[in-house]
Order: structure tokens, then C-alpha cells, then sequence
């Protein structure tokens, strides 16, 4: 139902298959509604043959068999006839329904230029380079003045796409990786606070700024961003940003890779029991971003001298790399990507179970509920 649905909104072609489907059901439909008329041309058709033979009969004075064949005057050749006009009649309908589509289709709203625009999106999206020329001529059919930058915007249904495409005027609708997006100029990549406006109220993903030939990559990674930040639904809806996560998506834009990391530089912690390496990571890590005891004491809102004991376990357990900056940098990586995994379980693990609660209390049974009051839960 969804690929029928956005068929017919424009967003895929109709394939080979499903015209050849639909010129057999126009045939099929024209043969039944004139079965009547080839029944009564073939009765036709019969009697005349039986009134030939009695006549042969009655003159000749004896019966002799007689073999017909499919000849232009006979019967199946009359069959024939009847049949290949009925399939140029359902060709002809065919075409005859094709063009009146077309014609409806732009009476009510199709602009000259969609198929123009939609033709653009697929050339901008895609890895192949397109010449400048192709892309000025499409860009000039589609009535779309090329810019500079472009940002990629991914919104939470499929749906929301074409209201957020009724609201700004210049955004290029069409489809990436099986969702239907939008591309809007970012004349200054500095500036998002109308796109922030207009989003207002619903959760979508936008793309870094980038060049008409990097578009698939601002796609890319706003689809990445979507999929690492659960909706949520009412108030607290808004939109998020790809030049707000660039870290984040750089650390776990493979998250396999990043357990590898996580499990080559930690290994040391294995040992210890969860509370103790939960507590050494988190003491580790604020030292390396703050450079030192007081500063990791203040963010973690312990005393330094706690600080310092933990850092002297960590030490016994490194040794002498966390005097080298590159193990150093390596040790941040490794837990500042295991910590944003954890970050994402938990906002999935929230929103599952708000969304568990909602389904629950509107399907509760009547009949739970009173048990529920009687018993004092």
C-alpha cells in the first residue's frame, strides 16, 4: 500500500510490470463487457453455417461431411476478428485513460515542473557526478534556482514531508534510502534559525550545510541522526541538528568499530566488578577532558583527593600509558563512545516504555482496574 501511495503521489515510476498489468486488466475488462456481443456474433455466425448445410442437404439429396476451416468467412476467423478488435478497442481505451490522467493530473495541482523537480532530487542524491550542464537545465525545468549549499532534512512520517513542503516553498521534495526527504538552500550555514522556526513543534533531522555535489552526505547523515535520536511526541518534539552531533556521529557512525575500541583500550577494567568500572570510567574520562584532579573533581561534585585515589587504581591498572597522549587520546574515544552508547540505549529504553505505558492505559480492561482499586494497588 505505501509503494501504491507514493506511485501515485509521484515519488516512484510505475514499472514495466505494473503498466503491462494494468494494459491486461483494460483488455480483460473490455473482452467481459463485449462477451455478450462475441456470443451473439458467434450464434450469428452458426445458424448461418446450419442453414448453408440443410440447403446443401435438401438440394443435393444426400450429406456429406463437411470440414470447415478457419478461413476469413468462417466462424473462427469471424472469432478472431472480434478478438483482436477487442484488444485494439482496450489498447485504445488504455491510451485514451492515460491521457485524461495526465490532463487531471495537471488540472489539479501537479505543476508542469514536478517531474522536472523530482528528476533533480534523484540527480542531486546520487554518488555519480552530473555535469553542470545537465544540472542547470534540470534545475531551469523544475523552475529551482541551484545555490550555493544545501541541507538535508529528514522528517519523523513520511507524511510530515509534504506539509513541511507546503510551508517553505523552495524545498525539494523526494526520495533517499526508501523515506522521503527534503533539500532546502543554506545560503549561510551560520544561520538556521528560520529552519528552527518552521520546524517548531515536530521532530526532524537536519543535515549539515554542504555543496550540491556532497548533497547525498548531508542526507546520509541526517538519516543516521534520526535513527540514533528516538521522537518524542508532544511538547517535547523538536528538531535536531547534524552540526550539533558531528563528534558523536563521527564516534559511532559504526558502532561494531566502536566496541572494538572500547574493548581494546579498556580492557584493563574487565576484571572489576560493574560499580567499580562504571566508577573508574567516569573518573578516567572527566580527568582526561578536565587535565586534572580539581577539574575532575568539579564536574564529577566529589572532593580531589577522591580524584586522586581513584587515579592511582587507574594507574596500577594502565601503567605508564596515561602518561602518553596518544593511549590518552585513545582512552577518550573508547569511553567517550561507550558512554554515547549507552546514552542512546537508554533514550530507546525510555521512549519504549513511555510508549509501553500509553498502550497499556489505553488498553487496560474496565474489569483490571476495579480489581486493582478493591485490593488497594
Amino acid at each position: 500500500m505505501e509503494e501504491a501511495l507514493l506511485t501515485t503521489l509521484g515519488y516512484k515510476e510505475r514499472s514495466r510490470e505494473q503498466t503491462d498489468e494494468c494494459q491486461d486488466l483494460a483488455e480483460n475488462q473490455v473482452e467481459t463487457e463485449l462477451a455478450p456481443e462475441l456470443e451473439t456474433a458467434g450464434r450469428s455466425t452458426a445458424g448461418s453455417r446450419e442453414a448453408a448445410h440443410e440447403c446443401e442437404i435438401t438440394h443435393e439429396g444426400r450429406r456429406d461431411d463437411i470440414r470447415e476451416e478457419a478461413r476469413p468467412g468462417s466462424r473462427d476467423g469471424i472469432r478472431e476478428g472480434i478478438r483482436d478488435g477487442i484488444r485494439e478497442t482496450a489498447r485504445e481505451r488504455l491510451r485514451v485513460n492515460n491521457r485524461e490522467e495526465t490532463e487531471e493530473e495537471a488540472v489539479e495541482g501537479n505543476r508542469p515542473g514536478e517531474r522536472a523537480r523530482q528528476e533533480l532530487f534523484r540527480t542531486l542524491t546520487d554518488d555519480r557526478v552530473a555535469s553542470d550542464s545537465s544540472l542547470t537545465e534540470l534545475a531551469e525545468a523544475a523552475g529551482w534556482p541551484l545555490p550555493m549549499a544545501v541541507r538535508a532534512i529528514v522528517p519523523a512520517t513520511p507524511g510530515e514531508a509534504q506539509q513541511l513542503a507546503g510551508v517553505m516553498e523552495d524545498a525539494l521534495v523526494g526520495m533517499f534510502a526508501g523515506r522521503p526527504c527534503l533539500l532546502v538552500p543554506s545560503p549561510d550555514p551560520e544561520v538556521r534559525v528560520p529552519l528552527e522556526h518552521l520546524l517548531r513543534g515536530r521532530f526532524a533531522a537536519v543535515g549539515h550545510a554542504v555543496p550540491l555535489r556532497d548533497t547525498a552526505s548531508s542526507l546520509r547523515w541526517a538519516l543516521r541522526l534520526a535513527a540514533l535520536t528516538p521522537s518524542r511526541p508532544g511538547l517535547e518534539a523538536r528538531a535536531v541538528f547534524v552540526d550539533d552531533h558531528l563528534s558523536t556521529l563521527l564516534l559511532l557512525q559504526d558502532e561494531p568499530l566502536a566496541h572494538a575500541l572500547a574493548a581494546r583500550w579498556l580492557r584493563p577494567l574487565a576484571d572489576l566488578t560493574p560499580r567499580q568500572s562504571e566508577r573508574l570510567e567516569v573518573t578516567l574520562l572527566a580527568w582526561l577532558e578536565g587535565g586534572g584532579a580539581p577539574e575532575a573533581a568539579k564536574a564529577l561534585s566529589v572532593h580531589p583527593q577522591t580524584v586522586r585515589y581513584r587515579m592511582r587504581q587507574l594507574e596500577k591498572l594502565f601503567g605508564t600509558g596515561l602518561r602518553d597522549p596518544r593511549t590518552r587520546f585513545e582512552l577518550e574515544m573508547a569511553l567517550r563512545s561507550r558512554r554515547l552508547m549507552a546514552q542512546v540505549r537508554r533514550q530507546h529504553s525510555r521512549v519504549t516504555r513511555r510508549t509501553a505505558r500509553v498502550i497499556q492505559a489505553d488498553f487496560t480492561p474496565l474489569v483490571v482496574g476495579r480489581m486493582a482499586r478493591v485490593n488497594g494497588l
